[in-house]
C-alpha cells in the first residue's frame, strides 16, 4: 500500500472516530459506503489510465458517495479535500487542484459525472 493511500486511510479513520461521537449508526454506514465509493473511483481511474478522464472519476466518486446520504457526502468531502491538500503540499499547481475540486463539487452536488466523461472511455467505467 502506498504512502498516499495510508495517509488517506488514516484521515478516513480519524473522521470516522470524530463523527461516531456525534452521529447515528446510519450516518456511519453511509460514511463507510461513501468511502468505498471513493476508493472504487480511484482504483478505476488508475486501472483505466485514460488521458483526460481524471475529472470524470473525481465527479463519479463524489456523486456515488453523496448518493449514499449525509454520511457519504461527508466522506466524499473529507477524502476529496484531504487528497487535494496532499497534492498541493507536494507542489501540484493550484489551478489543477481547483479544477479537480470543481469536478468533486459537481459530483457531490448532484451533477452528472458524464459531463466530464472523455470520448472513448470504455463503458465499463
Amino acid at each position: 500500500m502506498s504512502a498516499k493511500m495510508k495517509m488517506l486511510l488514516a484521515v478516513i479513520a480519524l473522521a470516522l472516530l470524530v463523527e461516531a461521537n456525534a452521529q447515528s449508526g446510519g450516518f456511519m454506514k453511509q460514511f463507510a459506503q461513501g468511502s468505498a465509493d471513493m476508493l472504487r473511483a480511484y482504483r478505476d481511474m488508475r486501472e483505466a489510465n485514460w488521458k483526460g478522464a481524471d475529472k470524470y472519476f473525481h465527479a463519479r466518486g463524489n456523486s456515488d458517495a453523496a448518493a449514499r446520504g449525509a454520511g457519504g457526502r461527508v466522506a466524499a468531502a473529507v477524502i476529496s479535500n484531504t487528497w487535494e491538500g496532499i497534492q498541493r503540499a507536494r507542489g501540484r499547481h493550484a489551478e489543477d487542484s481547483e479544477a479537480d475540486q470543481r469536478a468533486n463539487r459537481w459530483g457531490r452536488n448532484g451533477g452528472d459525472p458524464n459531463h466530464f466523461r472523455p470520448k472513448g472511455l470504455p463503458s465499463k467505467y
